[in-house]
């Protein structure tokens, strides 16, 4: 009776197994429903500014010869703004119809000097430049020290020797500081004090170029930082010259002697006048001798 109920069971394994290898060999034969799916990539465009005509080396960009106009891809470097390329300066003649990019446009220190100015570079250390404190973008007045000896009589083994003409002035007012060293307004390479000379670039004048360059050959120049809420600024100095209907390059080319640099400055006090003898006693063995307004009998 088991052995009949065993072969029962396995016939029914048997028979499940069958079926279910049927069943799956249906579904292989079966072809599978593929749904095709239609991809669709959007294609995005992005503005890009573009010349209207031809564009001049060295000549500022005027507005109406910039568009804006749609790209599948934009060039690197470029500009989708054309306000942002109203009055730059081509490096390159830009022909029509073509992208402005970044690398054809005059940049640098150049593009930082205002109409009328020109960059002027001058030797600074940290005792003449606020400690190597000074960055680019700063403002300083620029003082002048001039130091002339004259000429003296040493009597009695004291110098009477006097410095007619030293004086420190004021040379320029309000000077805006480009680079100094390494440094410029897009990358300042220190945090703090740096020792040792280095080189600082201002925007000067035209006209107070030539002042500027004297001074530094002539005396010594010194940096003094001016807050950026500061408003004064000198309407005459030693550099400013007024009162001259010559134009900005005209002053400069005309140039500045040392007098000019050094002149209109406050009372000099006189030099002392050299001893002299003013008598002679009849024994011949003293002089009187007067220094000053003081008189004194010297035995010889």
């Amino acid at each position: 009776m088991a052995n009949n109920l065993t072969k029962i069971i396995a016939g029914l394994l048997i028979a499940i197994a069958v079926l279910l290898g049927v069943y799956a060999w249906m579904l292989g034969r079966k072809p599978a429903d593929v749904a095709p799916v239609a991809s669709t990539v959007a294609t995005q465009s992005v503005p890009v500014v573009v010349t209207t005509r031809p564009l001049q080396a060295g000549q500022p960009i005027p507005a109406d010869a910039l568009k804006v106009q749609q790209s599948t891809a934009a060039p690197q470097g470029a500009f989708a703004d054309p306000l942002q390329l109203v009055g730059r300066i081509p490096a390159a003649d830009i022909p029509a119809q073509a992208a402005v990019v970044a690398s054809a446009l005059s940049s640098g220190l150049a593009e930082q000097i205002a109409p009328g100015e020109r960059a002027v570079a001058i030797k600074v250390d940290e005792t003449n430049a606020v400690g190597n404190r000074v960055r680019p973008g700063n403002y300083v007045d620029v003082f002048v020290n001039l130091k002339r000896d004259g000429t003296g009589v040493a009597i009695g083994g004291t110098s009477m020797a006097e410095i007619v003409n030293t004086q420190a002035r004021l040379l320029m007012s309000k000077v805006r500081v480009l680079s100094f060293g390494d440094a410029t307004t897009e990358r300042d390479s220190s945090n703090g004090s740096v020792v040792g000379t280095r080189t600082a670039v201002l925007a000067v004048p035209t006209a107070q170029v030539d002042a500027l360059t004297l001074a530094e050959q002539s005396g010594r120049l010194v940096l003094a930082l001016r807050s950026p809420r500061d408003d004064d600024v000198a309407a005459q100095t030693v550099a400013v010259r007024v009162g001259d209907d010559k134009s900005p390059s005209a002053l400069a080319a005309a140039g500045m002697v040392l007098g000019e640099l050094s002149k209109s400055a406050t009372t000099v006090p006189a030099p002392r006048a050299a001893p002299r003898v003013v008598a002679r006693h009849p024994s011949g063995g003293s002089i009187e001798v007067i220094r000053g307004g003081r008189t004194e009998t010297v035995a010889y």
